[in-house]
């Protein structure tokens, strides 16, 4: 370079060095730390929670335990003033209800341990045994009728059964148990295999069901019919078909009857009305809006105090709102949410059609259920006198709908990757492993050439 180019005490290349134009740093924020990455992080982390293959056994198995206690709390405080009314103990309705709860945890845990192929064989007897039974709640002196309703057979003392509660069971295992038999011949894309007995049969338990005239419990069979008839791929024609002739049936036996026309003009009400025919929607109302967000506290119902017909059955979540308010009675849809989620999801992943048929009719029982007997508390659908599942007082209703329970859990452990993960996850027994390791070590000392132990 030349000399009078060069700055005096300036190198060359602190010169060329002069030129350059210093690179720009840019200050970025670390991965993962912003609000929109911990909100993707944890859709992520929720995501996975859901694929997981025993997701949907957890949520059947806590879900319904969870209904179950908390129906327990609140029979006992919904029903303890009506048992003193009674001259009873506070704890009579309680007392009943927690030996069913007994007794369906053991059919809970029976009917989660069956085969598939066990349930299967089931269904043809738990379908005669139930037929039987309703058969003989129509012979006078030994049908029993409440309400108006004579759907029930006296065991003796202050025991009671209700067969047509079963004959929802009956019609899931052995309507499910059909379709898979005529699905695995592929006769199913034919209308009258499609229809015939399933159908029929179906009219039949609905046909004894309604003679006690207990409509509720026939509307619960007629969604199980539907449900099974869509799972079973009916065409949309048919299935327009039997629910317009359903639809018009029904319409029939409501205006054909004085007590039905009454609880459907009490729709929607926020009055009793004349000759106070809507007392008990009114009151169910009542009863939810002075709940609050919170509740007046368990035990502190106003409405029980005879303002409520059947406060501890049909009208159990209207107390629920009005003692643990708002919070209580998003629990329990939570909780029913759950179930149905579980059911649909379990329904939805198998191989097995009996196990999908199966599956999707409880889920669809269950919600129904649920569905009806809450619209009817809000105001929004009639009066249909059915129980909340696993909520309500009633043995009847109970017990056959913790053996459904016990079918979904019994389902959501045969996925393979479920049975897979259980397995994974028993523990081996200490005296298997000694005795397996005390029995190496006898094989090794043996084989000593010297003798010595």
């Amino acid at each position: 370079m030349p000399a009078k180019q060069m700055l005096p005490g300036r190198r060359p290349s602190a010169v060329k060095a002069q030129g350059r134009k210093r690179p720009v740093v840019s200050v970025r924020r670390p991965a993962g730390r912003g609000p929109l990455a911990r909100l993707r992080r944890t859709q992520e982390q929720l995501r996975k929670a859901w694929d997981r293959p025993l997701t949907a056994y957890y949520l059947i198995f806590g879900s319904s335990l969870l209904i179950t206690v908390l129906g327990l709390v609140m029979v006992y405080s919904a029903s303890m003033i009506k048992a003193l009314q009674l001259g009873l103990g506070d704890a009579y309705f309680f007392k009943k209800q927690f030996l069913a709860a007994l007794i369906g945890t053991g059919l809970l845990l029976a009917a989660s341990r069956m085969p598939v192929k066990l349930h299967r064989a089931l269904s043809y007897p738990v379908l005669a045994g139930t037929l039987f039974l309703m058969v003989l709640v129509q012979v006078p002196g030994i049908g029993v009728a409440i309400n108006g309703n004579q759907n029930w057979i006296s065991l003796g003392g202050p025991f009671m059964l209700q067969p047509s509660e079963f004959g929802k069971l009956a019609l899931i295992l052995w309507g499910a148990d059909l379709l898979a038999r005529k699905g695995d011949k592929g006769l199913l894309s034919q209308w009258k295999h499609l229809l015939v007995p399933l159908v029929p049969v179906a009219f039949l338990l609905l046909g004894l069901i309604m003679l006690g005239g207990d409509m509720g419990t026939a509307m619960i069979l007629g969604a199980i019919l539907f449900g099974l008839l869509w799972l079973a791929g009916a065409p949309t024609r048919l299935f327009v078909g039997v629910l317009v002739f359903a639809g018009v049936i029904v319409a029939l036996l409501i205006k054909t009857s004085p007590h039905r026309m009454d609880r459907l003009e009490c729709l929607g009400a926020t009055d009793p009305g004349k000759n106070d025919l809507c007392w008990q929607a009114v009151h169910g109302i009542y009863a939810l809006a002075s709940g609050g967000w919170f509740g007046s506290g368990l035990g502190a119902s106003v409405e029980k105090w005879g303002q409520l017909p059947e406060a501890h059955t049909d009208f159990i979540f209207a107390i629920t709102g009005e003692e643990l308010g708002l919070a209580g009675t998003l629990s329990v849809l939570a909780l029913f949410a759950a179930l149905g989620y579980a059911g649909i999801r379990v329904a939805g992943r198998t191989e097995d059609s009996f196990v999908r048929f199966a599956a999707g009719g409880v889920t669809t029982w269950i919600t129904a259920q649920a569905v009806i007997n809450i619209g009817a508390v809000l105001g929004l659908l009639p009066i249909a006198g059915v129980p909340l599942p696993l909520f309500s007082y009633g043995g009847s209703a109970l017990l056959p709908t913790m053996f459904a329970v016990g079918l979904l859990i019994a389902f959501a452990r045969e996925e393979p990757a479920a049975r897979a993960a259980l397995a994974m996850r028993q523990p081996k027994t200490g005296w298997r492993r000694t005795g397996m390791r005390w029995k190496s070590m006898r094989r090794r000392v043996k084989k000593r050439p010297s003798g010595e132990r």
